[in-house]
């Protein structure tokens, strides 16, 4: 599925919404006497929605995954801090919340990955160098990749074609040698 804009995209608004859940739980938990840790964390969760939209608008395929990766570096960082939490006697009414929360940013750090994947495959280099010629050459490709699945579909039925009638052959030899 092709998205025009990064509000769109699942990722991002599951970013967004763990944004939200760590802005909830830090609203509710004390970080006193934890030094910046309740900022940092707001900033991380805030820093993957921010760089998966920075990357999109950028305009290159190279640019997308360098945020991409900053946006998983944030995930990352997210995740270590709640593990920080987790271990502070203060926050153990919150254990459920954290844990909640570390899935949520361990899943946004898999779809990450698994797009960044996707797009190191890619032979576009990004809608900022799509111009007439490579929406020809994109079009193209597609039209030949059809043919070739089309081709071989028919070489496939061709060959059960071939394997039935030379069964039927042989039946009507073995019928006729036995007249």
């Amino acid at each position: 599925m092709k998205y025009s804009t990064f509000e769109e995209l699942p990722v991002w608004k599951a970013a967004i919404q763990f944004a939200l859940k760590v802005f909830e739980f830090t609203n509710k938990a004390d970080f006193r006497g934890l030094g910046d840790t309740k900022n940092q964390l707001e900033r991380a969760a805030l820093s993957i929605s921010n760089n998966i939209a920075e990357g999109f608008e950028r305009g290159t395929t190279k640019d997308l995954i360098n945020f991409l990766y900053f946006s998983r570096g944030s995930a990352g960082e997210s995740r270590s801090i709640l593990r920080l939490c987790e271990s502070v006697p203060r926050f153990a009414n919150f254990k459920f919340e954290i844990s909640s929360l570390i899935n949520q940013a361990t899943g946004i750090s898999k779809q990450l990955h698994g797009w960044i994947d996707s797009l190191k495959d890619s032979k576009i280099k990004g809608v900022k160098y799509f111009n007439q010629r490579t929406k020809q050459q994109a079009a193209k490709s597609k039209e030949d990749e059809e043919f070739d699945r089309q081709m071989a579909e028919f070489r496939k039925e061709l060959e059960q074609k071939l394997k039935q009638q030379d069964i039927d052959n042989a039946k009507a030899r073995a019928v006729s040698a036995g007249e």
